[in-house]
């Protein structure tokens, strides 16, 4: 367990923001078309970091989207956060109405006033908004890194989960660096960012 870790950044550096993607109810819902299949295991391991990044009092933010379309019903509770994940007093929470969070304007202003800023992503939505954030990330020089034992993504149409996954964290690893959670927290503690 990562959670038990006490680690440790250089005083040179600022420590990484933790960004959590799209931690909502609709992908834990039964018959919904978004529910992920491995949601269990991907939100002990996304509460995890949050408490590690919490007990070091680094910065955690949070995106959730709302997204106009009728699958996505920003009425509904489905769009709410996932209990145990929701943001606590004084993290950052950004909506975006598009698969990426720089649609998110004040994520957009917000991302482009921080100085050489290291990201670490985790939640949600690995296909859509990972992804899109990645990249639009990458071509604003902001350096972002997905931990891919606790990201998920979808159900997709065809084919097995697994593998899909595996294709798109593939795609991500030419925007980003990637890397398992044992291995962004080593035994030593250190955070390898």
């Amino acid at each position: 367990m990562i959670a038990n870790r006490k680690m440790t950044i250089s005083i040179h550096d600022d420590p990484p923001i933790l960004i959590c993607a799209d931690l909502q109810t609709e992908y834990l819902t039964e018959g919904r078309s978004h529910v992920i299949s491995d949601a269990e295991a991907i939100t002990s391991r996304c509460l995890e970091l949050m408490t590690v990044w919490r007990s070091n009092l680094w910065p955690v933010m949070h995106l959730k989207r709302i997204a106009q379309a009728a699958w996505f019903n920003p009425a509904s509770n489905l769009t709410d956060w996932i209990a145990e994940l929701k943001p606590r007093p004084g993290e950052l929470a950004f909506e975006h109405p598009l698969p990426s969070a720089y649609s998110s304007s004040r994520f957009a202003e917000y991302m482009a006033n921080m100085r050489d800023i290291r990201c670490v992503l985790c939640g949600f939505s690995l296909d859509e908004t990972i992804l899109s954030t990645v990249v639009d990330g990458f071509h604003r020089s902001h350096r972002y890194q997905v931990v891919s034992d606790a990201v998920a993504c979808r159900r997709p149409g065809v084919g097995e989960a697994a593998s899909y996954k595996l294709a798109v964290v593939k795609v991500i690893g030419n925007y980003a660096r990637v890397q398992a959670s044992t291995d962004l927290i080593g035994a030593s503690g250190k955070i390898a960012v």
